[in-house]
């Protein structure tokens, strides 16, 4: 695909997640895509790598049920003919600690086809281990 292509599919992931729109977001995916969050894969249950769209519904579902969004400012997206990549700072609650993240974060989509192939969120993950435990 083209550099604007990507950088499109980027942006409208971008706004099915925000909607929470789970079917919408899953479609943008490759049916066997990998998910890959690093970090304490017991912490929170989209944390860790899957494999398939199922991943892309169960973290819209997870995260609406576990966290409270509070900030997503995403600064900028660049992309190339294999990827997108979307730099970023978030803040969300977990609704069962009441403790704040907030972590800069990038997230790599691989994209072939005109699907997300791969999607890896790159974040503070100790921040994250430790807000879900409520340290």
């Amino acid at each position: 695909m083209s550099t604007q292509d990507n950088l499109e599919l980027a942006r409208t992931l971008l706004g099915k997640l925000g909607q929470g729109d789970a079917e919408a977001a899953a479609a943008l995916f490759a049916e066997d895509a990998e998910w890959d969050i690093a970090g304490d894969a017991n912490a929170l249950p989209w944390i860790g790598r899957k494999r398939g769209r199922h991943a892309v519904n169960d973290f819209i579902r997870d995260s609406d049920r576990l966290v409270e969004r509070l900030k997503l400012d995403v600064e900028d997206i660049l992309a190339n003919e294999r990827r997108a990549v979307v730099v970023g700072e978030l803040a969300s609650k977990v609704k069962s600690t009441g403790k704040v993240i907030e972590t800069s974060f990038v997230l790599v989509l691989d994209i072939s086809g005109g699907r997300i192939a791969r999607f890896r969120m790159l974040e503070d993950s100790f921040a994250v281990s430790q807000a879900a435990r409520g340290a």
